[in-house]
């Protein structure tokens, strides 16, 4: 049988990463591909805890059917968190658990844009987030970055140059994968222009707590008189990926109908997961973890950078992260990019991930992504000498 599927289905690839992390699976490879937290960040004696504690308290409760938009505790602690820390939120917005971030994307754009409308975000911008936009059959337009987010006018001229503007998408804490934080100025900006020309933000910040030195700017949520903003928050990377425990705040309309959609899906997020979430942020010290987490990834950027430096530089050029888990690294003119990822991973054995997974276009940019997060610290100080050795290899050193 011929088997013949949407035309926004047809185009969808596998994502990039998802494949090369078959490739970084094998022991033996270096993982600087993945967005995984470390090992080391898991709470796990807290967590298992925290799951005897349920298991015997209320094992029903965990094992049950529940409502679509969460289990009621995390809801009210999730907007009392957003309010008290954030300034997110207010009397007009609601909140919904969803599970992980990745499907407060796919909820979103599934019910504010279809065929005939276009989505607007970052270029580059995460690959999971790109295809979740794709798959609504959208027109999607990247908006190229500067080091201090989006260009304006470069924005400006996209809502006046394309069709049924809908949404703009945007990461705009330590951005995956480029790592830039977007300035204040330009947050208020780009809620200025969707308030002009009527149409939604979809702010996603799974990275936001994870600053090495300075907090970053205010949410632009934090900005929303006019409720014309959606929030996307996460647990993923402050407490564990596997959980899939993420959130929205929107305003109650949007969520209304968000959980409709939701309800074809998957009835609602795992509400063990839910439980445990909830126990970690209001029971637990979650704050001290989010500490612990801070310096833990600023002394693995520092020694990323540090063996980057001394390795890469200058011809591979990089800015050191403030926050996050990447560096984005462009190559010289003189080594293609794709070569160089696929000889690291089969050759040198280590995966990194070629910039064209993140672009909206999927064209070559002459950059790769690096993670510093996932590998050990005996793994980047390798890994980087490999890299330097493909390098040297390319550029007939």
């Amino acid at each position: 049988m011929e088997y013949v599927f949407t035309p926004a289905a047809e185009k969808l690839k596998p994502s990039a990463i998802r494949e090369i992390l078959k490739l970084s699976s094998a022991p033996n490879i270096i993982p600087f591909s993945a967005g995984n937290p470390s090992p080391e960040a898991f709470p796990v004696e807290t967590v298992n805890g925290i799951i005897q504690k349920i298991m015997q308290k209320n094992p029903i409760g965990a094992l049950q059917y529940s409502v679509t938009e969460g289990y009621v505790p995390l809801r009210e602690s999730v907007k009392k968190y957003m309010r008290e820390k954030y300034s997110v939120g207010n009397d007009s917005d609601d909140v919904i658990i969803t599970c992980g971030a990745q499907q407060v994307m796919s909820l979103c754009s599934t019910a504010l844009a279809g065929a005939g409308d276009t989505i607007l975000c970052e270029n580059p911008s995460f690959v999971g987030s790109l295809n979740a936009l794709k798959l609504t059959g959208a027109n999607l337009v990247g908006i190229d970055m500067e080091a201090d987010g989006m260009n304006i006018e470069a924005l400006e001229n996209a809502i006046k140059n394309n069709k049924n503007v809908k949404l703009l998408y945007i990461i705009p804490n330590f951005q995956n994968p480029t790592g830039i934080t977007t300035s204040l100025e330009k947050r208020k900006k780009i809620y200025e222009l969707a308030k002009k020309y009527k149409f939604m933000i979809l702010e996603d910040n799974p990275y936001g707590d994870l600053y090495f030195d300075q907090a970053p700017p205010a949410a632009i949520k934090s900005m929303d008189t006019d409720g014309i903003v959606i929030y996307a928050g996460s647990f993923s990377k402050v407490l564990a990926p596997g959980l899939r425990v993420g959130w929205c705040v929107a305003p109650k309309t949007i969520i209304a109908k968000i959980t409709a959609i939701k309800q074809t899906q998957d009835v609602h997020a795992t509400i063990l997961s839910q439980m445990i979430a909830n126990e970690f942020l209001t029971a637990c010290d979650f704050e001290g973890h989010l500490e612990f987490l801070r310096k833990l990834y600023r002394e693995k950027a520092a020694l990323c950078i540090e063996k980057m430096n001394e390795h890469l530089a200058p011809e591979i050029e990089f800015q050191a992260p403030s926050g996050g888990l990447f560096a984005w690294c462009k190559l010289p003119k003189e080594i293609d990019m794709s070569e160089f990822c696929t000889l690291s991973v089969k050759e040198y054995g280590v995966a990194v991930v070629p910039g064209s997974a993140f672009d909206v276009k999927e064209q070559p940019n002459g950059h790769f992504r690096i993670n510093y997060s996932t590998p050990t610290n005996e793994q980047i100080i390798k890994g980087m000498a490999l890299l330097e050795e493909l390098k040297n290899k390319m550029l007939n050193k």
